[in-house]
């Protein structure tokens, strides 16, 4: 049985391996994420052939159940929510680690009280780490999601946060240590001591961090529920756990990094440095005498017509087109210009949206081609070729400043350089600051025309005057 098991476990993790590798090109994708889908049946097979915690009938009616809520969260989910919904998944992974540990911690006291276990000290690291990554990804994913939701606001006073963080940490420290050099299983109290202190320390961590910060967090997140698995899987002794929690919490590290670096940021400014925004303390009259008298306004028609000669387009997209769900008709639009003999591309930033990939996954949606989807270093050099550049609801990720101006809070960010396109189309529903709290200057260059309004109605305004002329 333990052969079969292994083996399984090792396909299993051959078939993470090459789903992850899939899914990292939009072309790829689908099968990465079948190829993943079938490793986790094979691990949860190989599990359920060698743990029998409960009945097969109570498994299967908690496979039923949880089943039918993904399969309604899944088809119901509007892709502006995807982050969402992603925070909370990460969310229920540390929270199902957290309570196998402590699951395991209360057996084994009652094992222990009649004299058939003695605990280890790796075992006792192992529950630590289980329940601490676990319960701090269960609330700062909860808090995470209030942010993206807007239910949650950004705290500019960030002071009792991280004395919350402190005090949590000092006393988990005195907690883990009676655990582990006492080598003995206190009674519940303790577990339930710990288990509220690390529930706290997960808010406290993630309340400070601003907003527009929550992409690179729920990446960490990501990140921590598979660290919290694998510490999970060393309490269990099981290899397929250890596997799945390393790889999860491998990759989730590394994309976090990507994200930072793709802001500019390193993970402890994100953690501990509080908002952005409020680091750059632009007040709203500053942001608004800054674009006073100095934008350029264009109406639908007036696009139309610039796009009628155009011979490339590039297509800029943030979450402004998420919010709007203009995907379709920006697809629409970009048909008809390739009918016109027109190039049409798009610009992806690494930072684009609420999520890793948020704009391929919402262009995909639309049915563009994957090759017309172009990363943010393959772009750069082209913008200078390109008649017309069209930024739909992104923002600080195309602010020039971030290449010339030292005093700014995102100089030295890679940005999408489509100031440099012979004319910049921006759609956006407002003058508002992105997430750095800054106002763009890429809206007062000579190149630059602003059609302000919702990204979905003001391209299909374009379209129908297209259409019409």
């Amino acid at each position: 049985m333990q052969s079969f098991e292994n083996f399984f476990y090792l396909a299993a993790a051959v078939l993470f391996i090459l789903g992850i590798k899939g899914m990292t090109k939009p072309k790829t994708a689908v099968r990465g994420n079948q190829l993943s889908a079938l490793g986790m049946g094979l691990a949860i097979v190989a599990a359920l052939a060698d743990y029998h915690v409960v009945s097969y009938g109570t498994i299967i009616v908690g496979i039923l159940i949880g089943g039918a809520i993904g399969l309604t969260l899944a088809r119901k989910i509007q892709m502006t929510s995807m982050p969402e919904l992603v925070a909370v998944l990460n969310g229920l992974g540390g929270g199902a680690s957290l309570l196998v540990a402590s699951a395991n911690y209360l057996e084994s006291q009652q094992l222990a009280d009649m004299g058939k276990f003695v605990p280890g000290m790796d075992w006792s690291i192992a529950v630590i780490l289980s329940i601490l990554v676990g319960a701090v990804t269960l609330t700062g994913s909860l808090v995470a999601v209030g942010k993206l939701m807007g239910k949650v606001g950004d705290p500019s006073e960030i002071t009792r946060y991280k004395l919350g963080v402190k005090v949590s940490f000092a006393l988990l420290l005195i907690g883990s240590l009676t655990l582990v050099l006492g080598n003995t299983l206190d009674s519940g109290l303790l577990l339930l001591f710990m288990v509220a202190l690390c529930l706290v320390l997960g808010v406290c961590l993630v309340m400070p961090i601003g907003g527009a910060d929550m992409p690179v967090v729920v990446s960490l997140l990501n990140s921590y529920s598979g660290l919290a698995g694998a510490a999970a899987g060393f309490v269990l002794e099981n290899n397929g756990l250890i596997i799945t929690g390393s790889l999860v919490g491998a990759s989730g590290l590394i994309l976090t990094s990507i994200m930072c670096k793709a802001m500019n940021r390193s993970l402890v400014n994100v953690l501990f440095g509080g908002s952005m925004a409020a680091q750059a303390g632009v007040s709203k009259s500053e942001n608004d005498a800054f674009y006073e008298g100095k934008v350029k306004y264009a109406s639908a028609d007036e696009v139309a017509m610039l796009l009628e000669t155009a011979r490339r387009v590039v297509f800029v997209p943030g979450y402004g087109l998420a919010v709007a769900q203009a995907q379709h008709a920006t697809r629409e639009l970009a048909t008809l210009l390739e009918e016109a003999g027109a190039t049409v591309k798009y610009a992806i930033h690494p930072v684009a949206g609420r999520m890793p990939g948020h704009m391929n996954v919402l262009l995909a949606e639309a049915e563009v081609p994957y090759d017309q989807l172009v990363e943010m270093d393959r772009i750069n050099p082209e913008f200078t070729q390109t008649d017309v550049a069209i930024v739909l609801g992104a923002n600080d990720v195309v602010n020039p400043v971030a290449a010339k101006d030292k005093t700014s809070p995102i100089y030295g960010m890679p940005i999408l350089e489509v100031h440099n396109a012979r004319t910049v189309i921006v759609v956006k529903r407002g003058l508002s600051p992105g997430f750095a709290g800054i106002p763009n200057e890429l809206f007062i260059r000579d190149n630059s025309l602003m059609v302000p309004g919702d990204a979905k109605k003001v391209l299909q305004d374009i379209i129908k005057s297209i259409r019409e002329g």
